[in-house]
């Protein structure tokens, strides 16, 4: 801060009481005052008000409240991961502890409302509470929750996430295996829904679907990742690219390459988002007609994009979370118009029960920044032109606009269900988009590619003229269909199983340079150890299995599903790849002194688990609370049943596994499997400090934030009586150590778990 600066603000101090700043005389602070230093944001604008009275998508007699809930703080809303087994464990655990905990409970003189769950979502894996953030960052009484929250967002467990913003996933009805694309990805709420859904079965380590989540940005790609990585899947793969002209992908297929078609898209489009107002506030000061028409070609774009990749019977979600028809019907009705019926929208009425929603509108006005009505793209003038399109605007022939049945959108408005504001609609692909009747093979001889002829932009199959936005779309159609064609056989020469960044050539390409992807062959050296040591099954994918490095020592280990590995192979000169795959192995430091260089990875045990047959060490649910609460306890801690299991075992690596016990009601009733390290004398958990604390709140252990000085003292001076000395290769290596020095960080206490 300046001198001046600090002038003025010693200044302000200085003022008496009830002081206006800046008044002299002394008058009465105004009515928007001032909270923390920032002036408070006025929740009025008139535009706004006089647009959508004017548009009627609030039902008469409900303005005031619609604009009552718009300035209320948005609920705070959170989704329990439903692919997990454990799934339960953690509903039941925040139904009878945090819960009860908030009964009676009083914050800032304001009832807390203890959370209910989202009628409309399915088993109550969502939950919503007046609770807003602020206050349960801020409050003591609610800190044992926050804490809670917070670890389990962390570990992938639980995700906070908007109400409406879980309806999109919904509607896609994914089944394990699709193959899915989401488009405009980050920061990846949905995408962690996706892929839960393809993990329906948690005995199928590798679903044959798969999900490529994609964004325009750059920076917002790496917060995919982590996103997505706290799901722990092989199947999902994150790409940077523009979804407006994202690239048409090819597969091998019985050894002959082909079109990659989804079977379901998810068209989450950038808007204006005013359906965001309840905790963006700044849009109320903010807000303009001119977002929505800045945006509507983009959004169209994208959803024509989405189309042509989409297969024949499958299905597209469009959804933003705006309320304005520019940017939701009418992107609707020109796409739908422009795909001469290969598309039609779903009747999804019945399919969330207890979800409260208003149709589609099916005829609407634009208006202009400076408040002027068209009713007609005829009315508009000429220096208008750059700023409205003929697609803003509803069909003229009633006949066409009907069949269109737009009312079969989905509007929510905030004020039925006190949630945003949200816009839906579900897209089913009856045939290809008329400009792609002709689609072209992929071929790999050039001399069958110099013979290939391209229809002329300019006209569609039938020889009809295009619109301009029909033109756009078949050219980057075309763009990158050639581009498959032409970079098929330089394919075929390159290194076999590498798979690098593409050509800056090609592709404009911003952001961080990425490592490539190295499939390792199946007759590397590094399999057999690997085989042996861990007695791995037959059925064991090696062919899936990749590094990021091609020269010096492997590190890392990842593997990847079947499908997204085909993916790979067939497109990296096309695709920026970002991220893919599991880390499953890690190199031990001095690992070769071990009959296995290589340690299991808490993050891909679950992927790995079921083709591991040897190094499994059975435990008991008193052995996992040891595990993870001491850092190397001796032997002698543990049962006998698992001493007699690893005392005959050699120095390394293991499998942890603990079985519920079905005839034990109050006993923890999901499985658990970590990575551990059998030493001379002890055993050892390589488990994140947020996954720790997990599966000690499942067991009904309570930790706390605070470090209690008392009890840590007594931990201490235990730990340092009976602490063996560090074996060699055991220490996993500073990129994966999230595990603090205490296995336990927090304070541990044991209450009844009942």
């Amino acid at each position: 801060m300046g001198r001046r600066a600090r002038g003025r603000r010693l200044q302000q101090q200085a003022q008496p009481e009830g002081a206006e700043d800046g008044a002299e005389d002394g008058g009465k602070r105004g009515p928007t005052g001032w909270e923390g230093g920032y002036p408070e944001i006025v929740k009025e604008n008139k535009l706004f008000e006089q647009y959508y009275q004017e548009l009627k998508i609030v039902p008469d007699g409900e303005w005031d409240q619609f604009m009552d809930a718009l300035r209320e703080p948005l609920p705070a809303t959170l989704r329990i991961t439903g692919y997990k087994s454990h799934a339960k464990e953690i509903l039941h655990c925040l139904k009878n502890k945090y819960f009860k905990d908030l009964e009676d409970l009083e914050v800032d003189g304001q009832k807390v409302k203890v959370p209910e769950p989202l009628s409309w979502y399915p088993e109550e894996l969502a939950w919503h509470t007046n609770l807003s953030r602020k206050i349960l960052r801020k409050s003591p009484q609610l800190e044992k929750f926050h804490q809670f929250l917070v670890s389990e967002t962390e570990s992938g467990y639980i995700s906070r996430q908007e109400a409406v913003s879980m309806i999109p996933p919904l509607l896609l009805h994914v089944q394990p295996h699709h193959k899915i694309l989401d488009m405009c990805a980050a920061p990846g709420s949905k995408t962690t829904q996706l892929i839960e859904m393809l993990h329906a079965d948690m005995n199928v380590p590798f679903p044959e679907g798969f999900v490529i989540a994609n964004d325009v940005d750059n920076k917002r790609c790496y917060l995919l990742v982590h996103q997505a990585k706290r799901l722990s899947s092989p199947c999902i793969m994150v790409v940077n690219h523009d979804a407006s002209s994202i690239p048409r992908l090819t597969i091998d297929v019985d050894g002959k390459k082909e079109v990659l078609f989804y079977d379901r898209i998810l068209c989450d489009v950038p808007c204006s988002g005013d359906g965001t107002i309840r905790k963006n506030t700044d849009v109320w000061k903010k807000w303009s007609t001119m977002n929505s028409l800045q945006l509507h070609g983009l959004q169209l774009r994208i959803a024509t994009r989405g189309a042509e990749q989409l297969t024949e019977g499958g299905r597209m979600v469009y959804s933003t979370c705006s309320l304005n028809p520019i940017e939701d019907e009418a992107v609707i009705a020109s796409l739908l118009e422009k795909s001469e019926g290969a598309l039609e929208l779903a009747d999804v009425s019945t399919e969330l029960p207890g979800l409260k929603w208003m149709p589609g509108v099916s005829q609407w006005k634009v208006m202009t920044r400076d408040g002027q009505w068209f009713a007609d793209w005829d009315e508009v003038p000429q220096g208008r032109h750059t700023q409205i399109r003929p697609t803003m605007f509803p069909l003229k022939d009633q006949e066409k606009l009907q069949a269109m049945h737009l009312e079969r959108c989905l509007r929510i408005l905030p004020h039925h269900q006190n949630t945003g504001g949200f816009f839906v609609a579900v897209l089913i692909k009856k045939s290809s988009m008329p400009w792609n009747k002709r689609h072209p093979k992929v071929q790999s001889k050039s001399s069958e590619i110099r013979g290939t002829t391209q229809p002329s932009p300019m006209t569609t199959t039938e020889g009809k003229p295009c619109d301009p936005s029909e033109m756009e779309s078949q050219m980057v159609t075309e763009t990158v269909d050639t581009e498959i064609m032409c970079t098929s056989e330089n394919m075929e020469h390159k290194k076999d199983g590498v798979c690098g960044p593409p050509p800056s050539k090609k592709m404009k390409l911003f952001g961080f340079k990425e490592d490539p992807f190295v499939f390792i062959p199946e007759d590397d050296p590094l399999f057999p150890p690997l085989e042996k040591f861990y007695a791995l099954d037959p059925s064991f994918p090696k062919m899936n299995l990749l590094t990021r490095s091609t020269e010096g020592k492997r590190r890392q280990l990842y593997m990847v599903s079947r499908q997204l590995r085909n993916v790979l192979l067939n497109n990296s000169e096309r695709m920026k790849v970002i991220n893919t795959g599991i880390k499953v192995w890690c190199r031990n430091n001095g690992g070769e002194e071990f009959d296995c260089a290589f340690r299991l990875a808490q993050e891909g045990i679950y992927t790995l688990y079921p083709f591991i047959k040897s190094r499994i060490i059975t435990v008991s649910l008193e052995d996992v609370k040891v595990l993870l609460t001491q850092e190397n306890p001796f032997f002698r801690k543990f049962s006998s049943e698992t001493f007699s299991q690893v005392k005959d075992l050699a120095k390394g690596s293991i499998v942890l596994k603990y079985e519920p016990d079905t005839t034990n009601p109050d006993a923890l009733q999901c499985p658990i499997v970590l990575c551990g390290w059998r030493g001379k004398a002890s055993i050892r958990t390589f488990v994140p400090k947020n996954e720790r604390f997990h599966y000690l709140r499942m067991m009904g252990l309570e930790v706390l934030g605070e470090k209690k000085k008392e009890v840590l003292a007594t931990k201490e001076s235990m730990a340092s009586s009976e602490q063996p000395e560090d074996e060699e290769g055991a220490q996993p290596t500073a990129e994966e150590a999230s595990v603090p020095e205490a296995a336990c960080d927090p304070a541990v206490a044991e209450p009844p778990r009942r």
